[in-house]
Protein backbone atom coordinates (compact mmCIF):
# COMPACT_ATOMS: atom_id res chain seq x y z
CA UNK A 1 0.00 0.00 0.00
CA UNK A 2 0.82 3.78 -0.73
CA UNK A 3 3.12 4.91 2.28
CA UNK A 4 0.59 8.87 1.82
CA UNK A 5 -2.47 6.39 1.70
CA UNK A 6 -2.02 4.49 5.18
CA UNK A 7 -0.70 8.13 6.62
CA UNK A 8 -4.22 9.47 5.74
CA UNK A 9 -5.79 6.32 6.83
CA UNK A 10 -4.25 6.58 10.27
CA UNK A 11 -5.63 9.98 10.66
CA UNK A 12 -8.03 9.81 9.47
CA UNK A 13 -8.93 6.62 12.23
CA UNK A 14 -7.45 9.26 14.57
CA UNK A 15 -9.49 11.80 13.91
CA UNK A 16 -12.71 9.58 14.31
CA UNK A 17 -11.93 8.00 17.51
CA UNK A 18 -11.26 12.27 18.90
CA UNK A 19 -15.06 12.91 17.48
CA UNK A 20 -16.27 9.95 19.21
CA UNK A 21 -14.23 10.91 22.82
CA UNK A 22 -15.57 15.03 21.99
CA UNK A 23 -19.27 14.21 21.79
CA UNK A 24 -21.20 12.22 25.21
CA UNK A 25 -23.83 9.69 24.43
CA UNK A 26 -27.08 11.18 26.65
CA UNK A 27 -29.96 9.70 26.74
CA UNK A 28 -33.49 10.60 28.76
CA UNK A 29 -35.93 8.10 30.03
CA UNK A 30 -39.44 8.64 28.37
CA UNK A 31 -42.67 10.27 29.63
CA UNK A 32 -45.93 9.08 28.75
CA UNK A 33 -48.30 11.15 26.84
CA UNK A 34 -50.73 12.42 29.09
CA UNK A 35 -54.29 10.62 29.20
CA UNK A 36 -56.38 11.80 32.41
CA UNK A 37 -57.61 15.22 33.12
CA UNK A 38 -55.27 15.32 36.10
CA UNK A 39 -52.20 14.43 34.21
CA UNK A 40 -53.48 17.18 31.13
CA UNK A 41 -53.25 19.92 34.37
CA UNK A 42 -49.65 19.37 35.33
CA UNK A 43 -46.04 19.84 34.31
CA UNK A 44 -44.73 16.45 33.91
CA UNK A 45 -40.78 15.84 33.24
CA UNK A 46 -38.55 12.98 33.07
CA UNK A 47 -36.79 11.94 36.09
CA UNK A 48 -33.70 10.06 34.35
CA UNK A 49 -31.10 10.78 32.05
CA UNK A 50 -27.89 8.88 31.09
CA UNK A 51 -24.38 10.16 30.28
CA UNK A 52 -21.68 7.61 28.78
CA UNK A 53 -24.36 4.85 30.71
CA UNK A 54 -24.50 6.75 33.47
CA UNK A 55 -27.59 7.46 35.09
CA UNK A 56 -28.60 10.25 36.87
CA UNK A 57 -31.87 11.31 38.35
CA UNK A 58 -33.61 15.18 37.71
CA UNK A 59 -36.67 16.86 37.65
CA UNK A 60 -38.61 19.60 36.79
CA UNK A 61 -38.20 22.43 39.42
CA UNK A 62 -40.07 25.84 39.21
CA UNK A 63 -38.15 28.98 40.16
CA UNK A 64 -40.91 31.33 40.24
CA UNK A 65 -44.36 31.95 38.63
CA UNK A 66 -46.13 34.35 37.31
CA UNK A 67 -47.62 37.01 39.89
CA UNK A 68 -45.25 35.50 42.90
CA UNK A 69 -44.04 37.90 45.44
CA UNK A 70 -40.49 38.06 45.76
CA UNK A 71 -39.45 40.67 48.14
CA UNK A 72 -40.78 43.89 47.61
CA UNK A 73 -41.83 43.22 43.96
CA UNK A 74 -44.41 40.93 41.67
CA UNK A 75 -42.63 38.82 39.37
CA UNK A 76 -44.19 39.66 36.07
CA UNK A 77 -46.05 43.25 36.79
CA UNK A 78 -45.76 45.68 33.96
CA UNK A 79 -44.74 49.06 34.06
CA UNK A 80 -45.29 51.98 31.93
CA UNK A 81 -42.84 54.96 30.61
CA UNK A 82 -43.15 56.46 33.67
CA UNK A 83 -41.88 53.41 36.34
CA UNK A 84 -45.40 52.93 37.74
CA UNK A 85 -47.29 49.98 37.89
CA UNK A 86 -50.06 49.58 34.87
CA UNK A 87 -53.64 48.82 35.73
CA UNK A 88 -56.08 46.31 33.85
CA UNK A 89 -59.94 47.81 33.03
CA UNK A 90 -61.62 46.78 36.20
CA UNK A 91 -58.25 48.13 38.07
CA UNK A 92 -56.51 45.37 38.65
CA UNK A 93 -52.73 45.11 38.55
CA UNK A 94 -51.49 44.23 34.80
CA UNK A 95 -49.23 40.78 35.10
CA UNK A 96 -48.24 38.86 32.55
CA UNK A 97 -48.60 35.39 32.54
CA UNK A 98 -46.79 35.13 29.34
CA UNK A 99 -43.32 34.40 30.68
CA UNK A 100 -40.68 33.57 27.56
CA UNK A 101 -37.38 33.15 27.40
CA UNK A 102 -34.76 33.17 30.59
CA UNK A 103 -31.38 33.60 30.72
CA UNK A 104 -28.84 32.77 33.20
CA UNK A 105 -25.82 35.04 34.00
CA UNK A 106 -23.24 34.13 35.88
CA UNK A 107 -21.31 37.08 36.95
CA UNK A 108 -18.53 37.38 39.39
CA UNK A 109 -19.75 34.41 41.78
CA UNK A 110 -23.09 35.17 41.92
CA UNK A 111 -26.20 34.29 39.70
CA UNK A 112 -29.01 36.06 38.08
CA UNK A 113 -31.82 35.40 35.61
CA UNK A 114 -33.17 37.36 33.12
CA UNK A 115 -36.70 36.56 32.16
CA UNK A 116 -39.04 38.40 29.54
CA UNK A 117 -42.68 38.39 28.77
CA UNK A 118 -44.17 38.45 25.78
CA UNK A 119 -47.25 40.55 26.02
CA UNK A 120 -48.32 44.26 24.83
CA UNK A 121 -46.78 46.57 26.67
CA UNK A 122 -43.58 43.56 28.13
CA UNK A 123 -41.81 43.31 31.42
CA UNK A 124 -38.13 41.96 31.45
CA UNK A 125 -37.06 40.94 35.04
CA UNK A 126 -33.59 40.07 36.58
CA UNK A 127 -33.84 37.89 39.25
CA UNK A 128 -30.98 36.64 41.43
CA UNK A 129 -30.69 33.04 42.35
CA UNK A 130 -29.18 30.87 45.06
CA UNK A 131 -27.69 27.80 44.11
CA UNK A 132 -27.26 24.75 46.65
CA UNK A 133 -24.69 22.51 46.50
CA UNK A 134 -26.80 19.65 44.66
CA UNK A 135 -27.04 22.55 41.80
CA UNK A 136 -31.08 23.63 43.09
CA UNK A 137 -32.02 27.16 42.33
CA UNK A 138 -33.96 29.86 44.37
CA UNK A 139 -34.82 33.08 44.00
CA UNK A 140 -34.06 35.54 46.27
CA UNK A 141 -34.96 39.15 44.89
CA UNK A 142 -36.66 40.21 41.15
CA UNK A 143 -36.45 43.67 40.06
CA UNK A 144 -37.97 45.16 37.00
CA UNK A 145 -36.02 46.58 34.14
CA UNK A 146 -36.43 49.79 32.38
CA UNK A 147 -36.65 50.43 29.12
CA UNK A 148 -38.19 53.90 28.83
CA UNK A 149 -35.29 55.48 27.10
CA UNK A 150 -36.73 53.07 23.93
CA UNK A 151 -40.09 53.24 24.41
CA UNK A 152 -40.69 50.32 26.04
CA UNK A 153 -40.74 46.68 25.13
CA UNK A 154 -43.00 44.68 22.46
CA UNK A 155 -43.99 41.08 22.80
CA UNK A 156 -40.44 39.79 23.41
CA UNK A 157 -40.11 36.01 22.23
CA UNK A 158 -37.31 33.64 22.33
CA UNK A 159 -33.65 34.42 22.80
CA UNK A 160 -30.15 33.33 23.58
CA UNK A 161 -27.25 34.26 25.97
CA UNK A 162 -24.60 35.36 24.09
CA UNK A 163 -20.68 34.33 24.91
CA UNK A 164 -19.74 37.79 26.50
CA UNK A 165 -22.67 36.47 29.19
CA UNK A 166 -25.69 38.91 27.88
CA UNK A 167 -29.54 38.53 27.62
CA UNK A 168 -30.10 38.68 24.01
CA UNK A 169 -33.73 38.99 23.84
CA UNK A 170 -36.44 40.09 20.73
CA UNK A 171 -39.60 41.90 19.68
CA UNK A 172 -41.82 39.65 17.74
CA UNK A 173 -44.85 40.55 14.98
CA UNK A 174 -43.62 43.51 14.10
CA UNK A 175 -46.64 46.46 13.55
CA UNK A 176 -47.18 46.75 9.89
CA UNK A 177 -46.40 50.04 9.57
CA UNK A 178 -48.02 50.88 6.04
CA UNK A 179 -51.36 50.30 7.99
CA UNK A 180 -51.56 52.88 10.87
CA UNK A 181 -54.84 55.36 10.68
CA UNK A 182 -55.40 59.26 11.34
CA UNK A 183 -55.85 58.52 14.77
CA UNK A 184 -52.36 56.24 15.38
CA UNK A 185 -54.78 52.82 15.68
CA UNK A 186 -53.63 50.08 13.36
CA UNK A 187 -55.36 46.77 15.03
CA UNK A 188 -56.69 45.99 18.40
CA UNK A 189 -53.35 43.95 18.98
CA UNK A 190 -51.04 47.20 18.69
CA UNK A 191 -53.51 49.35 20.47
CA UNK A 192 -52.87 47.37 23.39
CA UNK A 193 -48.82 48.96 23.11
CA UNK A 194 -50.78 52.44 23.89
CA UNK A 195 -50.88 51.56 27.48
CA UNK A 196 -47.21 51.70 28.01
CA UNK A 197 -48.03 55.62 27.63
CA UNK A 198 -51.67 55.87 29.63
CA UNK A 199 -53.28 55.16 26.13
CA UNK A 200 -52.17 57.61 23.78
CA UNK A 201 -52.17 56.01 20.81
CA UNK A 202 -50.05 59.29 19.43
CA UNK A 203 -46.98 58.48 21.50
CA UNK A 204 -46.25 55.05 20.03
CA UNK A 205 -45.06 54.20 16.50
CA UNK A 206 -44.56 51.24 15.02
CA UNK A 207 -40.87 51.67 14.16
CA UNK A 208 -40.35 51.78 17.88
CA UNK A 209 -41.06 47.80 17.64
CA UNK A 210 -39.58 44.75 16.20
CA UNK A 211 -35.62 45.32 17.23
CA UNK A 212 -33.52 42.53 19.01
CA UNK A 213 -32.44 43.74 22.05
CA UNK A 214 -29.70 43.20 24.98
CA UNK A 215 -29.65 43.40 28.48
CA UNK A 216 -26.33 42.93 30.54
CA UNK A 217 -26.11 42.68 34.25
CA UNK A 218 -23.15 43.77 37.00
CA UNK A 219 -22.35 42.29 39.86
CA UNK A 220 -24.49 44.47 41.74
CA UNK A 221 -27.70 43.24 40.03
CA UNK A 222 -28.04 46.29 38.08
CA UNK A 223 -29.32 45.88 34.25
CA UNK A 224 -28.39 47.88 31.58
CA UNK A 225 -31.06 47.90 28.30
CA UNK A 226 -30.67 48.47 24.70
CA UNK A 227 -32.38 47.80 21.58
CA UNK A 228 -30.11 47.16 18.89
CA UNK A 229 -31.14 49.45 15.19
CA UNK A 230 -28.58 48.32 13.49
CA UNK A 231 -29.48 44.14 13.38
CA UNK A 232 -33.31 45.15 11.27
CA UNK A 233 -36.41 45.23 11.92
CA UNK A 234 -39.20 42.24 11.49
CA UNK A 235 -40.48 39.40 13.94
CA UNK A 236 -37.78 38.50 15.81
CA UNK A 237 -38.66 35.11 17.27
CA UNK A 238 -34.53 35.55 18.57
CA UNK A 239 -31.16 36.02 17.59
CA UNK A 240 -28.32 33.62 18.02
CA UNK A 241 -25.28 34.24 18.45
CA UNK A 242 -21.92 31.89 16.50
CA UNK A 243 -19.16 31.31 18.57
CA UNK A 244 -16.78 34.01 16.41
CA UNK A 245 -19.48 36.41 18.70
CA UNK A 246 -19.86 38.42 14.86
CA UNK A 247 -22.18 36.36 13.48
CA UNK A 248 -26.11 36.32 13.89
CA UNK A 249 -28.93 34.48 12.68
CA UNK A 250 -32.52 35.46 13.10
CA UNK A 251 -35.93 33.22 13.43
CA UNK A 252 -38.43 35.58 11.65
CA UNK A 253 -41.87 34.26 12.73
CA UNK A 254 -44.84 34.56 10.62
CA UNK A 255 -46.30 33.85 7.19
CA UNK A 256 -44.14 35.18 3.76
CA UNK A 257 -41.12 35.75 6.32
CA UNK A 258 -37.29 35.38 5.33
CA UNK A 259 -33.75 34.26 6.75
CA UNK A 260 -31.72 36.87 8.04
CA UNK A 261 -27.95 36.96 8.81
CA UNK A 262 -25.72 39.76 10.90
CA UNK A 263 -22.33 39.63 10.97
CA UNK A 264 -21.28 42.83 13.06
CA UNK A 265 -18.14 44.96 12.46
CA UNK A 266 -16.42 43.68 16.12
CA UNK A 267 -16.71 40.78 18.25
CA UNK A 268 -19.03 41.23 21.63
CA UNK A 269 -20.54 44.27 19.85
CA UNK A 270 -23.53 44.40 18.16
CA UNK A 271 -24.18 48.41 17.94
CA UNK A 272 -23.05 48.65 13.91
CA UNK A 273 -22.66 45.72 11.20
CA UNK A 274 -23.49 44.38 7.84
CA UNK A 275 -27.18 42.74 6.91
CA UNK A 276 -28.10 40.03 4.91
CA UNK A 277 -30.70 38.30 3.56
CA UNK A 278 -31.07 34.47 2.06
CA UNK A 279 -32.14 33.51 -1.65
CA UNK A 280 -33.88 29.93 -1.10
CA UNK A 281 -32.81 27.81 -4.90
CA UNK A 282 -34.09 24.70 -4.17
CA UNK A 283 -33.30 21.63 -5.36
CA UNK A 284 -36.00 19.00 -4.36
CA UNK A 285 -39.69 18.91 -2.57
CA UNK A 286 -38.80 15.19 -1.40
CA UNK A 287 -38.11 14.32 2.18
CA UNK A 288 -39.49 17.92 3.59
CA UNK A 289 -37.32 19.67 1.05
CA UNK A 290 -33.74 20.92 0.66
CA UNK A 291 -32.13 24.01 -1.68
CA UNK A 292 -28.75 25.74 -1.83
CA UNK A 293 -28.69 29.31 -0.13
CA UNK A 294 -27.13 32.30 -1.54
CA UNK A 295 -26.94 35.46 0.52
CA UNK A 296 -27.80 38.98 -0.44
CA UNK A 297 -26.52 42.14 0.97
CA UNK A 298 -28.69 45.09 2.70
CA UNK A 299 -25.79 46.88 2.99
CA UNK A 300 -24.16 48.02 6.98
CA UNK A 301 -25.56 50.24 9.66
CA UNK A 302 -25.30 51.37 13.28
CA UNK A 303 -27.48 51.69 16.22
CA UNK A 304 -27.03 55.30 16.67
CA UNK A 305 -27.82 56.66 13.39
CA UNK A 306 -31.01 54.22 12.88
CA UNK A 307 -32.31 55.54 16.52
CA UNK A 308 -31.70 58.61 15.62
CA UNK A 309 -34.41 58.39 12.78
CA UNK A 310 -36.78 56.63 14.97
CA UNK A 311 -36.84 58.65 17.48
CA UNK A 312 -37.83 61.75 15.34
CA UNK A 313 -41.17 58.97 14.71
CA UNK A 314 -40.84 58.40 10.77
CA UNK A 315 -43.56 56.94 8.82
CA UNK A 316 -43.60 54.33 5.88
CA UNK A 317 -44.58 57.28 3.33
CA UNK A 318 -41.33 58.68 4.19
CA UNK A 319 -39.41 55.63 3.23
CA UNK A 320 -41.33 54.36 0.16
CA UNK A 321 -43.65 55.46 -2.63
CA UNK A 322 -46.51 52.56 -2.77
CA UNK A 323 -48.86 51.36 -5.44
CA UNK A 324 -51.63 49.14 -5.39
CA UNK A 325 -51.13 46.39 -7.60
CA UNK A 326 -52.81 46.19 -10.74
CA UNK A 327 -51.59 44.15 -13.22
CA UNK A 328 -48.96 41.90 -13.59
CA UNK A 329 -45.97 44.62 -13.93
CA UNK A 330 -45.24 47.74 -12.05
CA UNK A 331 -44.47 50.77 -13.46
CA UNK A 332 -40.97 51.84 -14.18
CA UNK A 333 -38.71 52.44 -10.55
CA UNK A 334 -41.42 49.76 -8.54
CA UNK A 335 -40.68 46.45 -7.71
CA UNK A 336 -43.42 44.29 -6.86
CA UNK A 337 -42.90 41.98 -3.90
CA UNK A 338 -44.70 39.80 -1.21
CA UNK A 339 -43.87 39.62 1.86
CA UNK A 340 -45.69 39.52 4.95
CA UNK A 341 -47.35 42.87 3.97
CA UNK A 342 -48.95 41.19 1.21
CA UNK A 343 -48.55 42.14 -2.52
CA UNK A 344 -47.31 45.19 -2.86
CA UNK A 345 -45.69 47.61 -5.21
CA UNK A 346 -43.16 49.45 -4.04
CA UNK A 347 -40.34 51.93 -4.62
CA UNK A 348 -37.56 53.20 -2.15
CA UNK A 349 -37.77 56.96 -1.96
CA UNK A 350 -34.27 58.58 -2.26
CA UNK A 351 -31.70 58.39 -0.13
CA UNK A 352 -33.76 56.19 2.08
CA UNK A 353 -32.26 52.43 1.09
CA UNK A 354 -30.09 52.37 4.68
CA UNK A 355 -33.09 53.43 6.68
CA UNK A 356 -35.47 51.18 4.18
CA UNK A 357 -33.18 48.05 4.74
CA UNK A 358 -33.07 48.49 8.77
CA UNK A 359 -36.48 49.72 9.52
CA UNK A 360 -38.28 47.46 6.66
CA UNK A 361 -35.45 44.74 6.45
CA UNK A 362 -38.16 42.25 5.43
CA UNK A 363 -39.37 44.35 2.58
CA UNK A 364 -36.37 45.60 1.36
CA UNK A 365 -34.76 42.05 1.51
CA UNK A 366 -37.75 40.99 -1.13
CA UNK A 367 -36.70 44.44 -3.58
CA UNK A 368 -33.13 43.24 -3.55
CA UNK A 369 -34.01 39.24 -4.49
CA UNK A 370 -34.25 37.64 -1.39
CA UNK A 371 -36.59 34.85 -0.47
CA UNK A 372 -39.84 36.03 1.71
CA UNK A 373 -41.77 32.92 1.76
CA UNK A 374 -41.04 31.07 5.26
CA UNK A 375 -43.59 30.33 7.38
CA UNK A 376 -43.15 30.53 11.32
CA UNK A 377 -39.51 30.17 11.21
CA UNK A 378 -39.15 29.84 14.87
CA UNK A 379 -35.92 28.62 16.88
CA UNK A 380 -32.64 28.27 15.96
CA UNK A 381 -29.08 26.73 17.55
CA UNK A 382 -25.84 25.68 16.41
CA UNK A 383 -24.24 22.41 17.25
CA UNK A 384 -20.21 22.95 17.07
CA UNK A 385 -19.88 19.03 16.84
CA UNK A 386 -21.15 18.44 13.65
CA UNK A 387 -20.84 22.87 12.56
CA UNK A 388 -24.37 22.33 11.54
CA UNK A 389 -27.25 25.23 12.15
CA UNK A 390 -30.81 24.01 13.25
CA UNK A 391 -33.81 25.86 12.38
CA UNK A 392 -37.70 25.03 13.32
CA UNK A 393 -40.09 25.83 10.91
CA UNK A 394 -43.87 25.44 12.75
CA UNK A 395 -45.64 24.82 10.04
CA UNK A 396 -44.69 24.61 6.46
CA UNK A 397 -47.64 25.94 4.54
CA UNK A 398 -49.49 28.62 2.74
CA UNK A 399 -46.22 31.10 1.42
CA UNK A 400 -44.05 27.53 1.51
CA UNK A 401 -46.11 25.64 -0.66
CA UNK A 402 -46.42 26.56 -4.17
CA UNK A 403 -49.15 28.40 -5.01
CA UNK A 404 -51.47 26.47 -2.26
CA UNK A 405 -53.04 26.60 1.28
CA UNK A 406 -53.08 23.60 2.82
CA UNK A 407 -52.70 21.61 -0.12
CA UNK A 408 -55.40 23.09 -1.99
CA UNK A 409 -55.03 25.91 -5.02
CA UNK A 410 -54.60 29.03 -4.03
CA UNK A 411 -52.34 32.18 -5.06
CA UNK A 412 -52.93 34.08 -1.97
CA UNK A 413 -49.76 33.87 -0.90
CA UNK A 414 -46.80 33.68 -4.02
CA UNK A 415 -48.47 36.14 -6.29
CA UNK A 416 -46.58 39.48 -6.96
CA UNK A 417 -43.14 37.41 -5.31
CA UNK A 418 -40.69 34.76 -7.34
CA UNK A 419 -42.49 31.22 -5.66
CA UNK A 420 -38.95 30.34 -4.62
CA UNK A 421 -40.09 27.97 -1.92
CA UNK A 422 -42.66 24.97 -3.47
CA UNK A 423 -43.08 22.14 -0.55
CA UNK A 424 -45.65 20.05 0.14
CA UNK A 425 -48.24 21.19 3.04
CA UNK A 426 -47.05 20.28 6.42
CA UNK A 427 -49.17 21.32 8.97
CA UNK A 428 -47.02 19.84 12.01
CA UNK A 429 -43.95 21.59 11.11
CA UNK A 430 -40.34 20.47 10.78
CA UNK A 431 -36.75 21.09 11.97
CA UNK A 432 -34.23 22.27 8.95
CA UNK A 433 -30.29 22.13 9.04
CA UNK A 434 -28.35 24.67 7.46
CA UNK A 435 -24.96 23.33 6.28
CA UNK A 436 -22.10 23.78 4.31
CA UNK A 437 -20.71 26.89 6.61
CA UNK A 438 -18.15 28.51 4.62
CA UNK A 439 -16.17 31.61 5.01
CA UNK A 440 -17.69 34.18 3.07
CA UNK A 441 -18.16 38.35 4.39
CA UNK A 442 -15.65 38.35 6.86
CA UNK A 443 -17.54 35.29 8.69
CA UNK A 444 -16.60 31.77 8.70
CA UNK A 445 -20.62 30.66 9.22
CA UNK A 446 -22.18 31.44 6.46
CA UNK A 447 -24.51 28.24 5.35
CA UNK A 448 -25.02 27.35 1.59
CA UNK A 449 -27.61 24.32 1.72
CA UNK A 450 -30.69 23.95 3.93
CA UNK A 451 -32.45 20.68 3.93
CA UNK A 452 -34.99 18.90 6.43
CA UNK A 453 -33.79 17.13 9.29
CA UNK A 454 -37.04 15.92 11.42
CA UNK A 455 -40.22 16.77 10.83
CA UNK A 456 -44.13 15.89 12.31
CA UNK A 457 -46.62 14.12 10.69
CA UNK A 458 -50.73 14.20 10.33
CA UNK A 459 -50.29 10.33 10.05
CA UNK A 460 -49.80 7.89 13.03
CA UNK A 461 -51.09 7.76 16.49
CA UNK A 462 -53.51 10.55 16.07
CA UNK A 463 -56.67 10.99 17.30
CA UNK A 464 -59.50 13.72 17.74
CA UNK A 465 -57.35 15.73 20.75
CA UNK A 466 -54.02 15.37 18.34
CA UNK A 467 -54.21 16.32 14.61
CA UNK A 468 -50.21 15.15 14.60
CA UNK A 469 -49.25 11.67 16.15
CA UNK A 470 -48.18 11.83 19.89
CA UNK A 471 -45.07 10.06 18.40
CA UNK A 472 -43.70 13.02 16.58
CA UNK A 473 -43.22 16.78 16.17
CA UNK A 474 -46.26 19.14 16.26
CA UNK A 475 -45.21 22.64 15.71
CA UNK A 476 -41.36 22.84 16.85
CA UNK A 477 -40.78 26.05 18.50
CA UNK A 478 -37.60 26.51 20.40
CA UNK A 479 -34.99 24.64 20.39
CA UNK A 480 -31.31 23.89 21.63
CA UNK A 481 -28.37 21.77 21.23
CA UNK A 482 -27.26 19.78 23.89
CA UNK A 483 -23.46 20.91 24.23
CA UNK A 484 -20.58 18.20 23.47
CA UNK A 485 -24.01 15.36 22.94
CA UNK A 486 -25.55 13.48 20.58
CA UNK A 487 -29.12 15.34 21.23
CA UNK A 488 -30.90 18.22 19.55
CA UNK A 489 -33.58 19.54 22.73
CA UNK A 490 -37.23 20.54 20.44
CA UNK A 491 -39.77 22.28 22.41
CA UNK A 492 -43.62 22.70 20.55
CA UNK A 493 -45.99 25.65 20.20
CA UNK A 494 -48.71 23.66 19.30
CA UNK A 495 -52.93 23.86 19.49
CA UNK A 496 -54.96 21.06 17.76
CA UNK A 497 -51.19 19.71 16.64
CA UNK A 498 -51.35 18.26 20.04
CA UNK A 499 -53.72 18.32 22.90
CA UNK A 500 -50.66 19.10 25.56
CA UNK A 501 -47.58 20.62 24.44
CA UNK A 502 -44.20 18.68 24.70
CA UNK A 503 -40.49 18.92 24.73
CA UNK A 504 -38.42 16.30 23.01
CA UNK A 505 -35.04 15.04 22.70
CA UNK A 506 -33.73 14.15 19.05
CA UNK A 507 -31.24 11.69 18.66
CA UNK A 508 -28.77 12.88 15.86
CA UNK A 509 -27.07 10.05 15.45
CA UNK A 510 -30.17 7.58 15.12
CA UNK A 511 -33.17 10.04 14.66
CA UNK A 512 -34.69 8.64 17.90
CA UNK A 513 -37.44 10.86 19.39
CA UNK A 514 -37.90 10.94 23.08
CA UNK A 515 -40.68 12.65 24.88
CA UNK A 516 -38.85 14.29 28.27
CA UNK A 517 -41.67 16.77 29.33
CA UNK A 518 -45.26 17.55 28.90
CA UNK A 519 -47.19 20.77 29.44
CA UNK A 520 -50.93 21.81 31.28
CA UNK A 521 -54.04 22.30 28.56
CA UNK A 522 -53.31 25.85 26.61
CA UNK A 523 -50.08 26.31 27.59
CA UNK A 524 -46.93 26.97 25.05
CA UNK A 525 -43.70 25.18 26.06
CA UNK A 526 -40.91 28.60 26.01
CA UNK A 527 -37.05 29.46 26.94
CA UNK A 528 -36.04 25.77 25.74
CA UNK A 529 -32.14 26.57 25.81
CA UNK A 530 -29.34 24.30 27.49
CA UNK A 531 -26.56 25.62 29.78
CA UNK A 532 -23.95 23.42 30.45
CA UNK A 533 -21.96 24.62 32.91
CA UNK A 534 -23.43 27.31 35.51
CA UNK A 535 -20.84 26.85 38.71
CA UNK A 536 -20.53 23.30 38.30
CA UNK A 537 -24.25 22.16 37.27
CA UNK A 538 -26.39 21.76 33.89
CA UNK A 539 -29.54 23.15 33.34
CA UNK A 540 -32.09 23.11 30.33
CA UNK A 541 -34.21 26.43 30.93
CA UNK A 542 -38.01 25.28 29.81
CA UNK A 543 -41.06 28.11 31.14
CA UNK A 544 -44.58 27.03 30.77
CA UNK A 545 -46.10 30.12 29.05
CA UNK A 546 -50.03 31.31 29.97
CA UNK A 547 -51.60 27.67 30.57
CA UNK A 548 -55.47 27.43 30.08
CA UNK A 549 -54.62 30.91 27.77
CA UNK A 550 -54.66 28.49 24.17
CA UNK A 551 -57.59 26.70 22.88
CA UNK A 552 -56.37 23.63 22.90
CA UNK A 553 -58.62 22.00 25.69
CA UNK A 554 -61.02 18.33 25.31
CA UNK A 555 -63.76 19.69 23.76
CA UNK A 556 -66.17 16.61 23.40
CA UNK A 557 -69.05 16.68 26.28
CA UNK A 558 -67.67 13.03 27.56
CA UNK A 559 -64.76 14.54 28.45
CA UNK A 560 -64.85 18.29 28.83
CA UNK A 561 -62.17 19.44 31.22
CA UNK A 562 -63.20 22.20 33.11
CA UNK A 563 -61.14 25.69 33.18
CA UNK A 564 -58.77 26.63 34.94
CA UNK A 565 -59.90 25.55 39.02
CA UNK A 566 -58.57 28.74 40.46
CA UNK A 567 -57.25 32.01 38.80
CA UNK A 568 -53.50 31.14 40.28
CA UNK A 569 -53.48 28.21 37.93
CA UNK A 570 -53.41 30.12 35.13
CA UNK A 571 -49.77 31.64 36.33
CA UNK A 572 -46.90 30.57 34.17
CA UNK A 573 -43.88 28.63 35.41
CA UNK A 574 -40.39 29.63 34.60
CA UNK A 575 -37.87 26.68 35.81
CA UNK A 576 -35.67 23.91 34.13
CA UNK A 577 -34.98 20.21 34.04
CA UNK A 578 -31.81 19.08 36.05
CA UNK A 579 -30.03 19.73 37.55
CA UNK A 580 -28.02 17.90 34.78
CA UNK A 581 -23.84 16.59 34.80
CA UNK A 582 -22.14 18.92 33.03
CA UNK A 583 -21.00 17.95 29.68
CA UNK A 584 -17.12 18.70 29.34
Amino acid sequence: MDKKIVTLSVVSLLAGTLWAKSVHSVEFQNISVPKTDAQKRLVRATHKMSVDGKSYEIGYHTILRSGQVVGDNIFGLVYDHNGKPIAEKDGSLMISDSNDFTSLLPVNGKLYMVSHFESRPAAVYVSELKQDKDGNLKAISTKNVDFSKDHGLWVPCAGCRTPWMTHLGSEEYEPNAAKVKPNGSINPYYDAMAAYYGGDLKKINPYYYGWITEISVNGNGEAKAVKHYSMGRFSHELAYVMPDERTVFFGDDGTNTALFMFIADNKADLTSGNLYAAKWMQTSAKNGGSAKLKWISLGHADDASIKKVVDKGLRFNDIFESITPDGATPPKGFTSIHASGGHEWLKIKKGMDEIASRLEARRYAAIKGATTEFRKMEGITFNPNRNEIYVSISSVGKSMEDNMKKGKPNDHYDIGGPNDIRLPYNPCGAVFKMSDLREEFGSKYVPHEMSSLVAGSTKGKTDKFNKCSIDGLANPDNISYLQNSNQLIIGEDTGSGHQNDYIWSYNLDNGKLTRIETTPYGSETTSVYHYNDIYGHGYIMSVVQHPYGEGDRVTSEENMPKMAKNPNDKHAYTGYIGPLPVLK
